[in-house]
């Protein structure tokens, strides 16, 4: 693999945590609008982004490779359970 290759490789991992993230805020602003009101959307796709590059990780440690269908599913579950964190149990 030359640089190049190496740097696209890299840059393109985050992506799919990001665009379910940014997905799964969006949903869920519109999904429960008045309980949400309060919370930024950035935030909450923040939080499930950043949960999501998490478990791709995780599943790149666990497996030794990335691509996994069970590291996608743990990517899905990691981003709902930040955004429940950011959007209902952080309440004060």
């Amino acid at each position: 693999m030359d640089p190049l290759d190496a740097f696209w490789h890299l840059v393109n991992f985050p992506l799919p945590a990001l665009g379910v993230g940014m997905m799964a805020a969006a949903a869920a602003k519109l999904l429960w609008r008045r309980e949400l009101a309060g919370t930024p959307w950035l935030r909450l796709a923040g939080w499930a982004s950043a949960a999501g590059v998490a478990a791709l990780l995780a599943g790149l440690a666990f497996f030794g490779r990335d691509g996994k269908m069970a590291t996608y599913a743990l990517l899905v579950l990691a981003a709902a359970v930040a955004l429940w964190w950011a959007g209902f149990a952080r309440r004060s």
